[in-house]
């Protein structure tokens, strides 16, 4: 029997190593279109690679998973996490769980994720033929009992045609957004660690560190929007409203807290005591948008509003600070490309598929992995993580099916 895997990456190395040590007799050979296999293994999380999260702080998959996570909540019972993490080290890669529940390998190099592929593949004879571009299923199935498709995603649907499934229209995910505010790109290299963004009028909203850049924002609250409301930033040309809570607090609490402020440091310069330990810059930036010129009659300069003292704060400046804190307003103007982990929505639909076993509906013996399919997670090791599930459940699959057809 022969499975041929097409995709030399993540998904496809799990799948291809899986299903050779769990059928022997298994002749397995992966075909990458690229010179060079495991490259996006190899760029992840910085050169370290984020291969999985405990998925401690996860309560609802949907939290993560914007795409597929009913699909992965039947599969994590047949290989999770705690699969996945025991997997790695049992064959020596020790990992390591960073306090943000992200695993790296202990070595701080994807090389260590890699050269164990790499490795295990050679041991168990698995073919792997690079500059190999596979054109067509009927192809492939003329000399292969199974095919395995682990391409990854594709940034285009014309990409994906030639698998003659159904298919969701691809989109980018995890991106950082272009905002047009020079004032804000001169706090370039501020992070804010608990904010909340959301897009208004929308329930789309993601909570976690900002930071921000000399084009707009980056960090993983901004990364984890874009994938929440990717379609959204999609349909509308990647120009959308913005809000920023940066403390994360409700309005009441919030009042309260300057009002505390106001009442035990009358007499100090109202960027001299700043709420929730914001950063300084951040805050000065803040008090100057909400009470300059544009909204006060008295045609204050900027450097007049820096210096005014809290006892000087009016009821109307007092409202004005509270819903800059949080709602404060900007427009989404484009999209910046994150490269090192670049991810995209759609792909295969997941109606064309068995939700147990990954098989193709319209074509037996076919079976598909990772990206390709219509799953993608949010940034912190979620979508390695429905690589490894997704081919370990294809690998188990087909071994199911080779054992019945005996």
């Amino acid at each position: 029997m022969k499975t041929a895997v097409i995709g030399g990456g993540a998904a496809g190395f799990f799948a291809a190593i899986n299903l050779k040590e769990m059928v022997a007799s298994m002749e397995v050979t992966i075909f990458e279109r690229g010179q060079h296999v495991l490259q996006k293994v190899e760029i992840s999380g910085g050169g370290r690679c984020n291969c999985t999260n405990s998925f401690r702080l996860v309560s609802d998959l949907s939290q993560v998973y914007p795409r597929g996570h009913r699909l992965l909540k039947r599969l994590f019972k047949s290989f999770g996490p705690k699969d996945a993490y025991n997997w790695f080290e049992n064959r020596g890669v020790k990992l390591v769980t960073q306090d943000d529940e992200c695993v790296f390998p202990q070595s701080q190099d994807s090389h260590s994720i890699i050269n164990l592929f790499l490795a295990e593949a050679h041991r168990l004879g698995i073919k792997i033929q690079t500059g190999t571009y596979v054109k067509s299923l009927d192809d492939i199935l003329h000399d292969y009992d199974y095919v395995i498709v682990t391409t990854g995603g594709s940034p285009r649907k014309e990409g994906l045609q030639w698998l003659d499934h159904d298919i969701e229209q691809p989109v980018p995910s995890l991106f950082t957004f272009e905002i047009a505010d020079k004032n804000l790109h001169k706090l370039m290299g501020t992070v804010v660690e608990t904010p909340t963004v959301f897009i208004p009028g929308t329930k789309i909203r993601s909570c976690g560190p900002l930071l921000i850049t000399h084009w707009g924002m980056s960090g993983p609250a901004i990364l984890r929007l874009s994938s929440y409301a990717a379609r959204l930033l999609a349909d509308n040309n990647y120009n959308m409203p913005l809000s920023v809570n940066w403390t994360s607090n409700t309005e009441a609490s919030v009042r309260d807290e300057l009002k505390a402020i106001a009442i035990n440091h009358r007499q100090k310069q109202l960027v001299s005591q700043r709420p929730y330990n914001l950063p300084s810059r951040l805050w000065n930036y803040l008090v100057e948008k909400s009470l300059s010129s544009n909204h006060n009659s008295s045609k204050e300069s900027s450097g007049q509003v820096i210096s005014r003292r809290w006892c000087d704060i009016s009821n109307k400046d007092m409202n004005r600070l509270v819903n800059t804190l949080i709602n404060d307003e900007y427009n989404i103007s484009g999209r910046a490309p994150f490269k090192d982990e670049f991810v995209t929505c759609g792909g295969i639909a997941l109606s064309s598929i068995s939700p147990s076993t990954l098989e193709s509906r319209q074509r037996s013996n076919v079976f598909f992995a990772g990206e390709v399919l219509d799953i993608d997670g949010v940034t912190g090791g979620f979508n390695f993580q429905a690589a490894w599930t997704t081919g370990y459940t294809v690998a188990k699959a087909i071994k199911d099916k080779s054992i019945s057809n005996k």
